[in-house]
């Protein structure tokens, strides 16, 4: 298949309301994102409500990323062939009523069962409503579009803490969760109004439920493994035998999508430089932004003593420096090209981090966090910019779909990384954890901005705005 630009002329008409659009799917975005990290604030008052012990707990969260990461693709290729609308909505719908379920629940099987329900909902509502950004969006306007699509996702990620610290320290942990009802059905009807029906793509293929069934499986296999690794250890049997069975299911995947008629996915799009290095930025991105934030809340929940309402208030600056990050780059990408923009954004994140690591108090910590999350904000424009630069109308679901699974393995490697190195201090025993935690960061980013430098395609986004109603 070939790696027709997303971004060619298009004959049809601008949809003229793409942009509310955008700030719907948007918004519904910044529900999935918001619901890892809201969560984490929670997590002590729901232990203490439910009865619930430290192992379960972990579930609470990792259920959710599981099923996240692990659906991703498949949810991808559905919006291709099923057509975007219908998933977005689909998905939507079922993330919504999960989250009621999870409001209510009253022991640990309800509560977990209704992670999984809202992973499976988030897994199939993100690549879809990036797909339908992609493709109706064009040249600059789908820099804009992206800018303001990566702020939210990294602004959640920030404004989660907030939330959960306001809603925990409020009405209560369940409003973590009830939130999403209200917000979930209001986008749903508008969504079901202003989403353009999809276009047709041909003849239409089917689903390839083995493939399907494989890439699950190995990745969820590989999150799984990642999310335990933090308390196992790297080098555990149990740790590289799991990683080691997710590598023998990836390579059965592979196989399998060269012998079956209508294979999930197009392994050579896996090839091309601009996706390949799209996923990279995303991944490392990812993996920074969950660190810093794993770091900075142990930081100043257990080290400072600070309480959870506390703690999200000082994690506002971080929200708004990752929005502001974004929306610049946004504005300058198709002008200086993804490879400088994203060169430009880890350096930003190393000194950031770098700051947090070496000096101490809580000042420090958040300035640190807040200048480093601005370049994380740039870093992942510069992702969905250059991995969405070619690819075609029929792939864009695929290609957000690994972008999207990506940005899950990003987020389980990030704290099973720093959770291992800053164990002593997060445990309450030391607190030099924290700074080994921000200096690993800062390497990461450092060296990171230097590799892209070189594997990033040094392509513009043509300046002439296009624009279609798919």
């Amino acid at each position: 298949m070939s790696a027709q630009a997303v971004d060619q002329p298009e004959t049809t008409a601008a949809n003229p309301t793409r942009w509310r659009m955008l700030a719907l799917l948007g918004i519904a975005q910044f529900m999935l994102i918001l619901d890892v990290t809201v969560v984490a604030i929670a997590l002590p008052h729901i232990g203490a409500d439910l009865g619930l012990e430290r192992d379960t707990l972990t579930w609470v969260v990792s259920a959710y990323t599981l099923m996240f990461g692990g659906l991703m693709l498949l949810g991808g290729r559905a919006a291709d062939l099923f057509g975007s609308r219908r998933v977005v909505l689909l998905g939507l719908l079922l993330f919504t009523m999960a989250s009621l379920l999870t409001g209510l629940a009253a022991g640990a099987a309800m509560l977990i069962g209704g992670r999984i329900a809202q992973g499976v909902g988030a897994a199939m509502l993100s690549p879809a409503a990036l797909s339908v950004v992609a493709r109706t969006f064009h040249g600059q306007e789908r820099n804009k579009a992206l800018g303001i699509w990566s702020a939210l996702g990294g602004g959640g990620s920030a404004i989660g803490v907030l939330l959960g610290g306001v809603l925990t320290a409020g009405p209560g942990w369940q409003w973590v969760f009830y939130i999403n009802v209200p917000i979930g059905l209001i986008v749903l009807v508008a969504l079901t109004r202003m989403l353009p029906k999809d276009l047709p793509q041909g003849s239409r293929a089917r689903l390839d439920v083995p493939g399907a069934i494989l890439v699950t499986a190995a990745t969820g296999t590989a999150i799984y493994a990642l999310i335990n690794a933090g308390d196992r250890g790297w080098l555990t049997a149990s740790t590289l035998g799991t990683l080691a069975g997710a590598v023998a299911l990836y390579a059965v995947f592979a196989i399998v999508q060269r012998t079956v008629r209508s294979p999930l996915m197009n392994l050579r799009i896996l090839t091309r430089r601009p996706v390949a290095a799209g996923t990279f930025l995303i991944l490392v991105a990812t993996a920074l932004m969950i660190a810093v934030f794993f770091l900075g809340s142990f930081f100043l929940q257990h080290h400072m003593g600070y309480g959870a309402l506390r703690t999200g208030l000082l994690f506002l600056p971080v929200a708004v420096a990752t929005i502001v990050g974004a929306q610049v780059a946004g504005h300058v990408v198709g002008r200086l090209g993804a490879r400088a923009v994203a060169g430009i954004g880890l350096a930003v994140a190393a000194l950031g981090t770098a700051v947090a690591a070496i000096w101490d108090g809580s000042a420090a910590v958040v300035t640190g966090m807040s200048i480093g999350a601005a370049g994380i904000g740039v870093a992942f424009v510069a992702s969905s910019a250059t991995a969405l630069t070619q690819v075609a109308h029929e792939e864009a679901g695929v290609a957000s779909g690994l972008l999207s699974t990506f940005h899950e393995f990003g987020a389980a490697l990030g704290v099973s990384l720093v959770s291992s190195i800053a164990a002593a201090s997060v445990a309450g025993s030391s607190g030099t954890g924290f700074t080994h935690g921000f200096t690993f960061a800062a390497v990461t980013a450092a060296a990171s901005a230097v590799l892209a430098l070189l594997i990033v395609p040094a392509l513009k986004s043509p300046s002439v705005v296009k624009a279609n109603a798919h």
